[in-house]
């Protein structure tokens, strides 16, 4: 679920120096490394991951509806006889090779958030049970919510890669030209209707975090986004005309 990534990294010597800026840079791996800063971007990359992973296994123990990803991790969990988390990071490499023919780097962030979010999963649900009545699932549910959207905007805020979901959305786009919407809607579409085929548990709170996620986190976003010294932030502002990008918002990733 999912960090931001809205062009297709260019060569480092095609960034210009600048005063700094507070938007999402547009860098290749190792510009992500180099850009500074990364004793408070590493802590924060892993902080936010901490928190999505665990928001991830409270809806799970709310069991009001998943997210779409979330879906499908649990149906496949259900015929594997694997934990969700463990299904998480599979898929998630499954994810990276499908990088490989969109020609797509993965960043650190994008090889943590592959591996550590499983294992933050299947930790909170060995840690939290599932509440007894309607209302405290519900309660669970929105501050799982909560701190999803948080740690999606740290993670993404850190300006270290995007998850493998993501960089696999923003690679259809480039390659195939449609809208970064389209290419989402549709992998959401595909990846939910498995899931629930599968036995993955779909309700009103798949619906609410279709809807919320997005503000959410781009309402945090602005909070955690690190500002990176002498690196033009090329991909905080998407192109004009037909098919351009628009920002995305971590996706059970």
């Amino acid at each position: 679920m999912s960090t931001m990534s809205t062009t297709q990294p260019q060569p480092d010597a095609a960034a210009r120096p600048s005063r700094g800026s507070r938007q999402l840079a547009n860098l290749t791996p190792m510009g992500q490394l180099r850009a500074g800063k990364l004793g408070r971007r590493l802590p924060q990359l892993f902080i936010g991951l901490t928190l999505f992973g665990a928001a991830m296994g409270l809806f799970v123990r709310a069991n009001v509806g998943l997210e779409p990803w979330g879906v499908f991790h649990q149906g496949a969990s259900l015929h594997t006889g694997w934990s969700m988390g463990t299904v998480t990071i599979v898929v998630s490499f499954i994810v990276l090779l499908l990088w490989i023919p969109m020609r797509q780097w993965p960043g650190l962030g994008t090889v943590a958030n592959a591996v550590w979010l499983g294992f933050v999963l299947d930790a909170t649900m060995a840690l939290v049970s599932e509440p007894n009545s309607i209302v405290a699932r519900s309660a669970l549910f929105a501050v799982g919510l909560l701190v999803n959207a948080i740690g999606g905007a740290m993670y993404i805020g850190s300006q270290l890669g995007p998850g493998p979901r993501d960089g696999l959305m923003t690679g259809l786009h480039r390659i195939t030209g449609l809208s970064v919407r389209l290419v989402r809607t549709s992998i959401e579409v595909v990846v939910l209707t498995s899931g629930w085929l599968l036995g993955g548990g779909v309700g009103v709170g798949t619906v609410l975090y279709a809807l919320l996620i997005g503000p959410l986190v781009q309402f945090f976003l602005p909070w955690f986004t690190v500002e990176l010294d002498g690196h033009r932030a090329e991909g905080a502002k998407a192109p004009e005309g037909p098919g351009k990008e628009n920002a995305t918002y971590p996706e059970g990733d």
